[in-house]
């Protein structure tokens, strides 16, 4: 029997601590630990897997952290500190130790340092301002010496380096986006970004220029559309999340290549299979390959189960009430069948595996 132990995020005062039992293919809901209102987002420390971070999505945001138990519930939170404005969507921890948030709300974000106890946010980092007529900054993700940060409003992807002493960061280049595409989130493999595009509800691949500067957009190399075909009239498509897995270097794997996910979210008229993940292989070059329908309505979040082979996916939708799925990757990952679900809780946003 293995169990892993998987914490939720989600639009409530709660994050929920579920057990996925991989044999009998179950999906227990073991508690649900109190926060600030509205965790929507959550990640862990990327050392230490004990400490837990989360958003406070409202419009005065916050940052909170919490301690992981050996049962996979939570400490009351342990540490607390203003996100610096509205509508933190996304938070990550850096391996600098400072912890990126950004405030789709407001246009802007900080990264801030945590103290030599990672529970405990130090005060007084900068507030970094995104220079756009619109700016809304959804993730932020570190990529070598720099933090990229896709900005839904201003169609660009930011590009930020660090100053030098903790917290300090600014602005030294940016690689645009199609106009009114809307960048969501991204995945990076090599020098090569790939972009989700929520309100064009598309995936691009773009080579990332070596000169953080550069002027003018870099060359779109691929530019796929992940809506599924046969919707109901009044559909509205707005796209979710990416994840990109890389194949196993174990010759007795069977995901030895590599793949991406792109969730949908539909924000109209419901399709009776629910939002689809589409599924892209990236080797020789990127390619569609399949939509898997999930009975979900607006899957924001998703995550994979890591390990050697990323074998499992958790999913829910911020809308309805088909609670969270777990998926399991089939065909050397160019396919997903659900194996377990739980709809106690019916919408959750944001994920993370314990084991």
């Amino acid at each position: 029997m293995v169990n892993f132990t998987i914490l939720a995020g989600g639009y409530s005062t709660f994050i929920a601590t579920y057990l996925f039992n991989s044999d009998a293919s179950t999906l227990s809901l073991v508690g649900q630990n109190p926060t600030g209102q509205n965790p929507s987002w959550i990640d862990l420390h990327p050392t230490n897997k004990s400490i837990l971070y989360a958003t406070n999505e409202n419009t005065d945001g916050a940052l909170q952290s919490f301690f992981v138990k050996s049962d996979g519930l939570l400490t009351a939170a342990q540490g607390q500190t203003s996100s610096g404005g509205n509508g933190p969507a996304f938070a990550v921890p850096l391996s600098t130790g400072e912890v990126a948030v950004m405030n789709f709300g407001s246009g802007n974000g900080l990264i801030i340092p945590t103290e030599e106890d990672p529970l405990q946010f130090a005060e007084g980092a900068p507030l970094i301002s995104f220079p756009a007529a619109v700016s809304h900054p959804h993730m932020a993700l570190e990529v070598g010496k720099e933090v990229l940060v896709p900005d839904l409003g201003a169609d660009t992807i930011w590009r930020l380096t660090s100053e030098g002493a903790p917290g300090q960061y600014k602005i030294q280049g940016q690689i645009d986006q199609p106009q009114g595409s809307g960048p969501r989130h991204i995945v990076v493999r090599g020098d090569q970004v790939y972009t989700l595009h929520e309100l064009s509800s598309t995936l691009t691949q773009q080579a990332i220029p070596a000169t953080p500067a550069s002027p003018g957009p870099a060359p779109l190399i691929a530019n796929f559309s992940i809506i599924p075909p046969g919707l109901p009239a009044g559909a509205a498509m707005a796209a979710g999340e990416i994840l990109l897995v890389e194949g196993s270097n174990s010759t007795a794997s069977n995901f030895t290549q590599p793949f991406i996910y792109a969730s949908n979210r539909n924000t109209g008229v419901q399709d009776p299979r629910g939002d689809a993940i589409a599924i892209y292989a990236v080797e020789p070059e990127l390619k569609f390959v399949k939509h898997v329908f999930t009975g979900i309505d607006q899957i924001r979040g998703m995550e994979f189960s890591g390990g050697e082979d990323n074998e499992f996916l958790v999913a829910s939708g911020v809308a309805g009430s088909a609670g969270v799925l777990v998926l399991k990757r089939t065909q050397g990952g160019a396919d997903l069948e659900i194996v377990a679900s739980n709809t106690e809780i019916p919408t959750r946003s944001s994920f993370v595996w314990l084991d």
